[in-house]
């Protein structure tokens, strides 16, 4: 349940979101380098929830189960944990590149099926030239993960948008900027 956002910088202007039912699954996606899951792990964070990341998942399984190959399966395992924390009340974080409309309708179909609530995040970063200079100098936050090459993010099949989503630009912003917008917007949209 999305209980409560701060707005500002100071931590004492709270604002209820209790249009929003309990539990939520908050679906993050976005290209490599958009600076999706910074803005994720933020909002974790901020609401306490519970954060999956597909790319440990993902990674997780390329180790421990020496699966070289991966088609959906760190979707669909990262669908069931979502959907076994929805069930005991917990907020969902969910942070993965989700390029389809395929996964899209499927994250959302996580929420559906136990009764909660969702909501959609798409991150852009709307200069290239500063997208492509995170993708080439920052560094792999989950041991062992290979990053993309800018050519890969590049071409990369990442498909339009066709339903209602929120869509923050973090292009010259601070990731501090971007979660006090992203929070704004998700009290304008479930008022009290």
């Amino acid at each position: 349940m999305l209980k409560t956002c701060m707005l500002g910088r100071e931590r004492d202007s709270i604002v209820r979101l209790a249009g929003m039912k309990s539990p939520t699954l908050i679906i993050f996606s976005g290209l490599p380098g958009s600076g999706k899951s910074t803005l994720a792990s933020a909002l974790a964070r901020h609401l306490s929830g519970v954060y999956l990341r597909i790319d440990t998942i993902e990674q997780g399984l390329r180790e421990i189960c020496k699966m070289d190959e991966l088609g959906g399966e760190g979707y669909q395992l990262a669908y069931r944990i979502a959907q076994e924390n929805l069930r005991t009340g917990n907020t969902v974080i969910a942070d993965s590149v989700n390029p389809w409309p395929l996964t899209r309708n499927e994250w959302n179909d996580v929420a559906k099926e136990v009764g909660a609530a969702f909501v959609n995040i798409e991150v852009i970063c709307s200069n290239q030239e500063e997208h492509r200079k995170r993708v080439e100098t920052r560094g792999s936050t989950v041991p062992g993960l290979k990053l993309p090459t800018w050519q890969e993010v590049l071409d990369r099949d990442y498909r339009a948008w066709d339903e209602e989503r929120i869509v923050v630009d973090t292009s010259g912003r601070r990731v501090e900027d971007s979660l006090e917008e992203l929070l704004s917007t998700l009290c304008r949209r479930y008022p009290r």
